[in-house]
């Protein structure tokens, strides 16, 4: 397989068909089969609505520069992916040689090499964009935040300010989900440089893990209204 096959394509297609398809499962569900992240950000305009309750607000900026903090970390971690990616086209020989004696592994040219090095590089890339957007709204969320009447001006006006402040925390979150995301697929994306089947299997691995973390973990069983402790997952 010296060249870039067309089982490459197929598996290249899969995992984008596998991300792209998660990431509209996740989003997408109708209320009564709701993912982790759709209910968590009930749970961000529910916060909002406690804060307009409030008349001291410390909490509620420590909260807010927590998810902050959280994002710069992701945002950095990120951009040292990114430059650990970039060497790899410096020692690509000695790569080649090293995943062609893996089980699975199968002999690839370098133009396939770099090919598969630079999708790597462009997923690093768009988590970082992502995780630095993130960070930026969950900014302008600490100014809404600031700018929420205090308890007893307009309810009306309370109302529409705490609402703001939600729904750009809630924007936040999803595009911190979505670098997030990146990361996980990257994981599954590193088995194509063993073999194209290698990608099919990672890429299924992934998504299933992931997918019961949203729709069956303990997690999502913490924030339903049942008694039932079930095992971890």
């Amino acid at each position: 397989m010296g060249d870039f096959s067309s089982l490459d394509l197929a598996a290249v297609v899969t995992f984008l068909v596998a991300w792209i398809g998660y990431s509209a499962a996740v989003e997408k569900r109708p209320r009564s089969r709701e993912s982790l992240n759709q209910i968590m950000n009930r749970y961000r305009h529910a916060w909002t609505d406690q804060l307009a309750m409030r008349e001291n607000r410390v909490v509620d900026t420590t909260i807010n520069a927590s998810l902050q903090n959280g994002t710069a970390f992701f945002a950095s971690t990120s951009l040292i992916a990114l430059g650990s990616v970039l060497t790899l086209t410096r020692s690509a020989d000695d790569v080649l040689t090293l995943f062609a004696t893996l089980p699975f592994g199968m002999q690839t040219t370098r133009t396939t090499w770099e090919i598969k090095v630079a999708g790597l590089a462009l997923i690093f890339v768009y988590a970082f964009f992502k995780f630095a957007w993130a960070y930026r709204l969950f900014n302008y969320g600490a100014i809404l935040i600031g700018a929420v009447p205090p308890r007893g001006s307009d309810p009306e006006e309370i109302g529409r300010a705490a609402g703001r402040a939600a729904r750009m925390n809630v924007v936040a979150g999803g595009h911190f989900n979505h670098g997030q995301r990146a990361f996980f697929f990257a994981l599954a994306y590193l088995g194509w440089f063993v073999s194209p089947y290698v990608l099919f299997a990672t890429t299924a691995a992934v998504v299933y893990v992931m997918g019961r973390r949203q729709f069956t973990s303990d997690a999502l069983r913490a924030l339903q209204d049942t008694d039932e402790p079930g095992p971890p997952r």
